[in-house]
Order: structure tokens, then sequence, then C-alpha cells
């Protein structure tokens, strides 16, 4: 596993923009078939490419800097009947999908990074319902 410090902080030379789209790509045609997170993408995504795209632009920002991305990644979900059981498996098939993808590292960074917005969706959606969790995802 990566240092969990120095990989937030660089720019891991490993990853580019079609690395970026081909890891999102994979990982929603695995979650969309998915038995348990597949009904609420699929009811919540009208327009599967301009979701790619979307998201293929978040992570490149997360992940490159590369500040192509301009939404509100948190509100969209807020709507969504999201529990504890939808972060851990879609936290799971990312995780499968980037270490089926990338080398080892590369794999690692982009998974510390998802969990931490695993753990980011997660809380704010149970502050918007009166709730408190705690993080669960982020890796140290």
């Amino acid at each position: 596993m990566t240092d969990t410090s120095s990989a937030l902080n660089i720019v891991h030379p490993g990853i580019d923009d079609a690395l970026i789209r081909h890891l999102v790509r994979t990982f929603y045609g695995r979650a969309r078939a998915d038995a348990l997170i597949g009904p609420i993408f699929n009811a919540a995504v009208q327009d599967w490419d301009e979701h790619i795209d979307k998201i293929s632009d978040f992570w490149s920002s997360i992940m490159l800097r590369s500040g192509r991305y301009n939404g509100r990644p948190m509100r969209p979900h807020l709507m969504l009947p999201l529990r504890g059981e939808h972060f851990d498996r879609w936290l799971q098939l990312f995780e499968e999908t980037a270490r089926d993808l990338c080398p080892a590292d590369v794999a690692d960074a982009f998974i510390i990074r998802a969990g931490r917005i695993a753990d980011s969706f997660e809380m704010g959606i149970a502050t918007q319902r009166g709730e408190f969790h705690s993080p669960r995802h982020a890796r140290d």
C-alpha cells in the first residue's frame, strides 16, 4: 500500500486522462450490472455517455489536478436512497476495477481517494438526514 500522505499530495506519473476514462467506463459498466447498486445508478442516470464524461472530469480534477470538473458532486447523491451497504459495494467494485486495470501503486492512489470520497458522501448524506456517521473507508 502506498503511503497515504504522499499519495494524496502528488500527481502520479502513471495516471493520465485515458487511464481515468478507461477506469471510469469499466467501473460504471460493472456498477450498472451489479444487483445492489445497479438499480440505483440505472434509475438516476439518463445519459451514460454524458455521465462518464462528467465523472471522468471529476477524477481528472482529483488525480491530475486538471480543474476540468466544476460541479457539485454531493448534490445529486443527496436525492438517492443510499445507505452504508451501497457505499461499501461501490468502493468494493471500484477497488476491484482499479486493481484489474492499474499497476498496484496507481490502483492504490485511486483507492485512497475513493475511500475519502465515499466517507465524504456518506457523512454528507447522513447529515442531511439528521444522522451521524464516522468515516469508515479512508485509509491511513
